[in-house]
């Protein structure tokens, strides 16, 4: 991490490395909570679909934890993977232990996920990294969402870090929380672990921007009911006849110009100078109507105006 450059830089910094990003532990577990509940049912799907069974999941804690700690529990079994993004080189950690890459391996082929896998106590083979990278990348993504409060994970994720890699593997440290799924329901049980800087958690889920989100979203919702109600003052216009500049320089009042035999059907709906539809001229009793035939498609009329020319 690159030294803080300013007294506030360094001010902030060391508050974050004593008491976190905040002082207020609920503001960052009820977002980090409710992103691992929403994450949970999408990554059981996305696993169900690259695996030939259903793995059970379920979520196994949520607490805050520091981001150098990651690699405390490594082993030579264990793989993990780093995921940057806009905001942070180091915004998502996933790791998964050794029971965990034993069941994965044994479900890809053809293992049933309740009985019971032995855990691996040996480096992992190159077919098994390759399975668990399949799984983080899985994880990446629905960790990840969509839509303008998704993390911007840079994905497909590099390659598993494993064994000695893993070991010698120095983390920035700082204040993070930790999500952990375990897999399986039999006797082996796996475990996944996410964990997430708080400031990359707290600048795109924190409550305050949500409630901001909503706070906009209902501003606009209501502004946009107002604008639909507005009146504005609709033109309907047809086309008369094709006449030469010195013709028209010499109309005066009281002479009759006949309509063109399209004119009827070739009216222009229009609001504020602005063409919406081309309909055609009809009448219903005593009133004239215009009856919408399509809508208006400036290309299209900018086509037939040079056919015609």
């Amino acid at each position: 991490m690159a030294s803080p450059g300013t007294p506030a830089e360094l001010r902030s910094y060391i508050i974050e490395r004593l008491i976190g990003a905040t002082g207020e532990p609920d503001r960052i577990l009820a977002p980090a909570r409710a992103l691992a509940e929403r994450t949970l049912p999408v990554l059981a799907k996305g696993l169900a679909a690259q695996f030939a069974c259903a793995i059970p999941m379920e979520l196994d804690g949520v607490d805050l934890t520091r981001f150098a700690e990651a690699t405390e529990r490594g082993g030579d079994a264990c793989a993990m993977s780093i995921a940057s993004s806009p905001s942070s080189p180091d915004a998502l950690l996933v790791f998964a232990d050794s029971a965990a890459a034993a069941l994965l391996v044994s479900v890809l082929f053809g293992g049933d996920p309740d009985e019971a896998v032995a855990p691996l106590d040996r480096p992992l083979s190159p077919t098994e990294v390759e399975v668990l990278a399949l799984v983080f990348e899985e994880v990446a993504r629905a960790i990840n969402g969509s839509g303008e409060r998704a993390f911007s994970l840079e994905l497909p994720l590099p390659r598993p870090i494993v064994g000695s890699e893993l070991e010698k593997m120095r983390l920035r440290d700082g204040p993070a929380v930790r999500i952990s799924y375990a897999l399986g329901a039999g006797v082996t049980r796996g475990r996944i672990t996410v964990m997430m800087p708080q400031r990359v958690l707290l600048q795109h889920r924190s409550q305050a921007t949500a409630g901001h989100g909503e706070a906009q979203d209902a501003w606009r919702e209501r502004f946009g009911e107002g604008v639909m109600r507005s009146s504005i003052s609709i033109e309907a216009t047809m086309p008369v006849a094709k006449m030469t500049l010195a013709a028209i320089s010499q109309l005066s009042e009281g002479q009759v110009i006949p309509i063109a035999g399209t004119g009827r059907s070739d009216v222009r709906l229009s609001a504020r100078n602005r063409t919406l539809f081309v309909g055609e001229l009809g009448k219903l009793g005593d009133n004239y109507t215009v009856r919408i035939r399509s809508p208006f498609d400036e290309r299209q009329d900018l086509i037939d105006g040079l056919m015609t020319a």
